[in-house]
């Protein structure tokens, strides 16, 4: 593919655009993103059980993974305390969960951690902006 071809144009505007969306939005937007991307891959990846696409599942699982880990990471056990310590701890156990899913094509194991992750980011939504502005990604629940 020519550098100056349209898929690359595309390519590099999205990244452009993506990069602009990070910088400029506020913490608490930052930690919705993510767990929307997450939710948006388990999703997918639940489909590709169904069409038999592995690579594609793998992939997206793959990278599920690695954004729960970021998740995990931004949490303060100084500030969070026990909300923080008990996120982790569920944080570990939907990696271990989308890890079995992979393993094994488990839709149950996904949809598990969908609904799991999904109250999660109900009640991070539901912060209201007085709270927000004390909120940052080193604080609970994201």
């Amino acid at each position: 593919m020519s550098l100056y071809s349209p898929q690359s144009k595309l390519a590099a505007y999205r990244s452009v655009n993506a990069h602009g969306i990070v910088a400029g939005a506020d913490p608490h937007a930052l930690v919705l993103t993510l767990f929307d991307a997450i939710l948006g891959r388990l999703a997918a990846a639940r489909c590709c059980i169904d069409q038999g696409a592995i690579a594609r599942k793998a992939g997206l699982l793959h990278s599920s993974v690695t954004l729960l880990g970021e998740l995990r990471g931004s949490l303060d056990l100084q500030k969070g305390g026990a909300l923080a310590r008990n996120l982790i701890d569920l944080y570990d156990y939907m990696v271990r969960r989308v890890l079995h899913a992979s393993l094994n094509n488990d839709k149950a194991a996904l949809q598990e951690v969908l609904g799991l992750l999904g109250e999660i980011r109900e009640a991070w939504a539901a912060i209201g902006p007085e709270v927000r502005g004390q909120a940052s990604p080193a604080g609970p629940p994201g």
